[in-house]
């Protein structure tokens, strides 16, 4: 059977249809595609113009802050006391090291990195970005520099930073006044941040972290720069495209004398204890030492666990500053005060006298109230009970005008208040009163407390800072100032306007009474201590229990641990005329007032006021 052959029909109706079918779909495609196209290049050439612009420019632009030369410190007669000094160190990137720990031991083989420093740095890791560089090496010496960069490509990862870091010629000498700086840490960024300076801290590691470093941080610290620079994809630069210069911090003039701080430093000869020197004619402190003291200059390139340790764990613990947190009893030293309350409040009189057979009694109570000298000083006046610090005058003064009487009127004298110097390490002392034990200790005020506040002891504490601002208001006959250590900005013809600091005057309803008082502290001075004196001054030493002694046994130091022994105190100032210096010391369990602490006040009054003199000399 033959075969027929298939014969295949077209429609070329419906084939036409689907081509136009397809060919529109095709071209709908097209043209939205083309549509999306058109619509992204308008995006990014019209609409976003400025954003692409801006972020083309940040990845070829770089902008570096560049911090500001931190402003110096002068004494009052130039004397440069802290400054800026060029260092080296090694920075490294930690995302950029592979292996932190073996690179440390290699590279230890080219500069000298100890251990603790590793262990150190290893620690320091786990609260650093990694994609910030963080120092591994301070001061490194220009031998160090060359040895490195010899050897620096073989350290992908860690450079070399030069700049400028504080430096304190004077090292322990006036720590406790001037303060450090040291790195920014965690704590002062947030500072920082709220107080809305963070913008001014960029390029800066450092920052004031105690004294007048740290109050006058603003002054000092000045404003950053900044360059921008060009650089390619792999980030090397190729040329600075501008230079905006910081502004430097301001130098700032203190009232403090160098010279005088040595002084006073040498005398303390490392004992514990405080010197402060006021002018009473401004307020200016010319000499703040707290003993012993310690190097700043360890904190500014950052101290090591093991150094701080043995620091802060110090049974003579150096980091404390004596004296404006140093809380004591200020004994009698302040029996000029009481004096002048008792006067002025006519509970006594300049003749009122009180027999003195050794102690005091309250009425009806068999306790005695023993005087420094146990067979008594007889019938004793104020001017008498000031010369000999009778005691058993001062029981019988505090217990006829009370505590609260005292409170009140020492409060001008800046007892039981923060003085307001200007740095912000400071206490505030205690100047009890009835609500004040019951609000400290919810208990009833007995009216023994009262006659252990009539000696300057019992809850009555003080900083030596305070006693000597007091003793500043009363050789100032009333006249007040804040006390502080600025004394000028920028040179020293500037000087700060002293009314700035001056406060009300404390006005006595018998202004004779404060001539009343002091001249007996000039009698007292001249009596001993300053009785070939070429100059007038006036004094009061003082001897404040640090613990109890029973009753009717004798005070025995030999007996006694040596950081329960008495500490000694004393108050002068010069000329006694027209003062323009004011001293108070004080020894911690040194023993009696006037045999130790009465030497160095006199000392430094004689550094002082004899200092025209040997210069003449010369």
């Amino acid at each position: 059977m033959a075969l027929r052959k298939r014969v295949t029909m077209h429609d070329h109706a419906a084939e036409a249809a689907l081509f136009k079918r397809r060919a529109l779909f095709t071209f709908v495609c097209v043209t939205i595609l083309l549509a999306i196209l058109l619509t992204n290049l308008y995006h990014l050439q019209i609409t976003s113009y400025k954003d692409y612009e801006t972020r083309s420019n940040d990845n070829r632009i770089r902008v570096v802050p560049v911090a500001p030369s931190r402003g110096l410190i002068y004494d009052r007669n130039g004397v440069l006391l802290a400054e800026n000094q060029p260092f080296y160190s090694l920075e490294l990137i930690p995302e950029k090291v592979k292996d932190i720990p073996e690179t440390l031991i290699e590279l230890s083989r080219v500069i000298p990195i100890s251990a603790d420093e590793q262990e150190d740095f290893i620690k320091s890791l786990k609260h650093h970005r990694r994609f910030k560089p963080l120092t591994l090496k301070n001061r490194l010496t220009e031998e160090q520099v060359a040895l490195f960069s010899v050897n620096q490509h073989k350290y992908p990862g860690i450079t070399v930073v030069a700049g400028l870091k504080r430096y304190y010629p004077y090292s322990e000498l006036l720590t406790h006044a001037l303060g450090y700086v040291g790195r920014i840490n965690d704590r002062d960024k947030s500072a920082l941040q709220r107080s809305e300076q963070w913008k001014d801290y960029a390029g800066t590691k450092d920052i004031g972290k105690l004294g007048i470093e740290k109050y006058y941080e603003r002054l000092l610290h000045g404003k950053p720069g900044h360059l921008e620079e060009e650089v390619n994809n792999r980030g090397r630069t190729i040329r600075t495209l501008k230079s905006v210069a910081p502004e430097p911090g301001q130098d700032i003039y203190l009232t403090l004398d160098l010279e005088l701080q040595r002084k006073a430093v040498e005398l303390l000869n490392g004992r514990r204890g405080s010197v402060v020197a006021i002018d009473p004619r401004d307020g200016g402190i010319l000499a703040l030492v707290s003993s012993p003291s310690y190097d700043p200059n360890l904190f500014v390139h950052g101290i090591s666990s093991k150094a701080y340790g043995k620091l802060l764990n110090s049974s003579a613990r150096p980091l404390i500053n004596r004296a404006t947190q140093g809380q004591y009893a200020p004994a009698s030293t302040v029996k000029p005060l009481l004096a002048l309350l008792g006067l002025d409040e006519k509970i006594v009189t300049s003749k009122t006298r009180v027999w003195d057979p050794g102690f005091w009694q309250i009425p009806g109570v068999k306790h005695k109230y023993r005087d420094w000298q146990r067979w008594g000083h007889g019938w004793v006046d104020v001017k008498a009970a000031l010369i000999h610090s009778c005691d058993t005058y001062f029981y019988d003064l505090a217990y006829k005008t009370g505590v609260n009487k005292i409170a009140q009127f020492m409060g001008p004298f800046g007892f039981g208040e923060r003085t307001g110097v200007d740095i912000s390490e400071e206490s505030a002392g205690i100047m009890p009163s009835k609500d004040w034990k019951r609000l400290r200790y919810n208990q009833p005020w007995y009216i023994g407390d009262t006659i252990s506040v009539g000696i300057g002891q019992g809850y009555w504490t003080a900083t030596p800072l305070q006693l000597a601002n007091a003793t500043a208001i009363l050789a100032a006959k009333g006249r007040r100032f804040t006390p502080h250590f600025l004394k000028s900005v920028k040179n020293d013809s500037t000087q700060i306007d002293s009314s700035d600091n001056e406060l009300p005057p404390i006005k006595l309803n018998m202004p004779e009474n404060w001539d009343i008082v002091t001249e007996a502290m000039r009698d007292t001075a001249h009596k001993k201590r300053f009785k070939d004196s070429p100059y007038t001054a006036a004094m009061k030493t003082g001897t404040a229990q640090v613990i109890g002694v029973a009753q009717d046994t004798r005070y025995d130091a030999s007996a006694i641990k040596e950081h329960f022994r008495d500490n000694a105190l004393t108050i002068a100032y010069a000329p006694f005329e027209a003062p323009k210096i004011v001293v108070a010391v004080v020894l911690e369990n040194a023993g009696w007032g006037g045999v130790n602490a009465g030497p160095v006040a006199k000392s430094l009054l004689d550094e002082y006021m004899l200092r025209d003199t040997v210069e003449s000399l010369k």
